[in-house]
């Protein structure tokens, strides 16, 4: 990254999602509680999901580090011949946050009161770890990029920028007193830097292509989850069965000009049709029974021929009755990630819930 800063005296910044991606693909996938061979045990198979916003930033000679992430990690493991699939989501990761700060959600899919065993193990062994590579992550990403956005020390001739650049290296980046450090003093670039990132493209600079047109945005990834008090069957049902669609969707379904025969009472392979209105637009792309469906979907204002793909996986657990319904989706555009998330939150897994009675509302 060239930079043509004198004495490095204005706002410079460098936007760190992408390695923040592979700082944590490399660092978390693999942690284990243990031995496999011990009777309960866990280990981070991948980094489902990160998003949020990640940079450097230097002004007047200080480097500074502002991230706040939310990760999601699978998990997979057993408790003596039951084996386990889950997750672990951790809503924040943040410049300011110290270790005591950070939640961590315990998700094991098709829970079981035996599954229910590991829960306290991957407390006990893995949450630990997780915590220390959080707390060293400003740390890190301040000692890998805070060069990038300078101009060296050598060529600086200002004593009061020189001294802040040897100054921000022998800390471990930013904090809380950095933050109000700058407000006190009048400093608002800070602020008004990381408001403004979250705005901006922050996320992944993968490029996606879509059936061959030229459409292209940065894309991310969204993971949720949510449970059901009803067998997987039922709620897959749900989202293939044209009534059951209209009814919780509350509006009729708007089939695509070039579907072909849109008659049957469900959802076939590759059939095309709009929702709300015919603000999104998906398709039916695979279907495999009470386990998994998978649609391609997108809003009617994003750039013509770009679909994000939305994966449903079916959890049932029949000791608990319940299903969690976990969702993996690729390709939102950056930006759109709390507008999707939101919206299918409320309108489709609060709405399923509400007109079916398929579980508590919060």
């Amino acid at each position: 990254m060239v930079v043509h800063n004198p004495n490095n005296w204005h706002w410079v910044d460098k936007n760190c999602i992408d390695w923040a991606k592979k700082y944590f693909q490399e660092k978390l996938v693999g942690l284990t509680t243990g031995e496999s061979t011990d009777e309960l045990y866990a280990e981070i198979t991948k980094l489902s999901s990160l998003e949020g916003d990640c940079e450097v930033n230097q002004r007047k000679g200080k480097v500074i580090s502002l991230f706040d992430l939310k990760l999601n990690v699978g998990i997979a493991g057993h408790v003596g011949e039951n084996k386990l699939e889950g997750s672990i989501t951790v809503p924040e990761v943040a410049f300011d946050s110290d270790p005591e700060d950070y939640q961590f959600d315990i998700s094991i899919f098709k829970e079981t009161s035996k599954l229910f065993e590991i829960k306290p193990v991957i407390r006990e062994k893995l949450i630990p770890q997780l915590r220390d590579i959080f707390s060293n992550f400003g740390k890190q990403l301040l000692l890998t990029h805070g060069n990038d956005i300078q101009v060296s020390s050598d060529k600086v001739t200002s004593k009061f920028t020189k001294a802040n650049q040897q100054s921000s290296f022998s800390t471990s980046g930013s904090t809380k007193e950095d933050a109000n450090k700058d407000s006190a003093t009048g400093n608002t670039s800070t602020a008004n830097a990381s408001s403004s990132t979250k705005a901006a493209v922050t996320s992944s600079e993968t490029q996606q292509k879509n059936s061959g047109n030229a459409a292209k945005y940065n894309t991310t990834k969204v993971h949720l989850e949510s449970s059901f008090q009803v067998p997987a069957i039922e709620l897959y049902n749900t989202f293939i069965d044209k009534r059951r669609i209209e009814a919780w969707s509350r509006s009729p379904i708007q089939p695509e000009a070039n579907t072909g025969d849109f008659s049957g009472s469900t959802l076939q392979l590759n059939d095309a049709f709009k929702l709300f209105g015919g603000n999104i637009t998906m398709k039916f792309l695979s279907g495999e029974p009470g386990k998994k469906i998978v649609f391609q979907w997108r809003l009617n204002d994003w750039k013509q021929g770009h679909y994000s793909e939305l994966s449903l996986e079916f959890h049932e657990s029949q000791e608990y009755h319940e299903t969690k319904l976990v969702v993996n989706w690729s390709g939102i555009p950056v930006g759109e990630e709390d507008r999707v998330r939101g919206n299918f939150e409320e309108y489709y897994i609060r709405s399923i819930k509400v007109t079916f009675g398929f579980g508590a509302i919060l």
